[in-house]
């Protein structure tokens, strides 16, 4: 199958941000896993004096998990879908934070949104044309020993876990996507996890974008060898370089 890309994706998620809640409310342990992984940012102090940029923030289910876990960060949401990021503005709780209409590449160029603290990226990388160059643009946002997360379905590596997340799309993503008129959508969604970097690979990946300490850390449930969280943080400034 062709993946869908830039602005055909934009489009796809465009047309299917009215049902987009619907549908992931139906994935046992979707938002407990976003907070989990929200979580694993640990930034101190509730955030207090923390700048978060939630990069691809969609409808802001991602974003409602930074500002639980982090109430007193400051928080950036940014995503290319003018739908999805209208349902997010929409989405009660969330009015302290500032949402900027804008694709991943364009938002890592632009120092002028930087630097930030921290980078939550729920389910990203997979569905940028180059995971690479945005993972670099991430990493020259934060400041020295920033913090990064990307809560994220890429397989770990066995045949079973491939078997698991094509049952799953065949038998109730790609079916539900079909009844609300968004069936290219979902099917792209399902061949990008499977054309993606497996964990391992992907972890390497922030490796080689310059990201220390990178853990590979597994989500519970269903999705145990299916979705991850990725934890990394731009190296700490050395003495006398300041911050």
């Amino acid at each position: 199958m062709t993946l869908l890309h830039d602005a055909d994706l934009t489009a796809a998620f465009d047309r299917g941000a009215d049902s987009y809640d619907r549908l992931v409310a139906l994935n046992p342990g979707y938002h407990a896993h976003l907070r989990r992984s929200a979580r694993r940012l640990a930034l101190p102090d509730g955030g207090t004096g923390r700048r978060v940029l939630d990069l691809g923030c969609g409808t802001g289910a991602s974003t409602a998990a930074l500002a639980a876990a982090f109430p007193h960060a400051e928080i950036v949401g940014a995503d290319a879908s003018t739908a999805m990021l209208a349902r997010a503005r929409a989405r009660r709780g969330l009015e302290r934070v500032r949402f900027v209409h804008a694709t991943a590449e364009d938002l890592v160029g632009r120092a002028a949104h930087g630097p930030f603290d921290a980078v939550f990226a729920a389910y990203l990388f997979r569905n940028v044309a180059d995971p690479d160059a945005v993972l670099r643009g991430v990493h020259d946002l934060l400041v020295p020993g920033g913090r990064v997360v990307a809560h994220e379905y890429a397989l770990g590596g066995r045949r079973s876990h491939r078997a698991v997340w094509s049952a799953v799309c065949r038998g109730v993503v790609v079916p539900l996507g079909t009844v609300t008129g968004d069936r290219a959508l979902y099917r792209h969604l399902w061949h990008s996890v499977l054309e993606f970097d497996t964990a391992p690979e992907f972890a390497a990946r922030m490796r080689r974008a310059g990201f220390d300490g990178v853990r590979v850390l597994p989500l519970p449930g269903w999705q145990t060898g299916v979705a991850y969280t990725f934890a990394g943080r731009r190296h700490p400034v050395t003495a006398g370089q300041g911050r």
